[in-house]
């Protein structure tokens, strides 16, 4: 099993930034694949970032450019640094991660994870 903690989300004006933060504990490893999704009300779960255990990444169009995911395998924490923040980023912001043999691979779709933790709301104001 692996508990995930999701914190550091907040309100903030557009433009501005946040750094998202996830603690890992558990059965956890640094081969394992993670990934961040959110959910804005009344829509499905979306695919933001992911990070493969060799540290290659994946964005989502939409954050391309603006968001970058990175983790620190010795603090078992994933980060999301979002800057330049629209008011069409407010949404739930989850991570997940997948135990993987494929320590090179990237997973971009909510059913490909096996563990979530409770969310961080960020609220971005115009």
């Amino acid at each position: 099993q692996v508990q995930l903690v999701e914190s550091g989300g907040g309100l903030v004006q557009a433009g501005g930034s946040l750094r998202l933060s996830c603690a890992a504990s558990g059965r956890t490893s640094s081969s394992y694949a993670m990934g961040w999704f959110r959910q804005a009300p009344g829509k499905e779960r979306d695919f933001v970032a992911a990070i493969s255990g060799s540290g290659s990444t994946y964005y989502a169009d939409s954050v391309k450019g603006r968001f970058t995911i990175s983790r620190d395998n010795a603090k078992n924490t994933l980060y999301l640094q979002m800057n330049s923040l629209k008011p069409e980023d407010s949404a739930v912001y989850y991570c997940a991660t997948k135990p993987t043999i494929y320590y090179f691979l990237t997973y971009t779709r909510p059913r490909e994870y096996d563990y979530w933790g409770q969310g961080t709301q960020v609220t971005v104001s115009s």
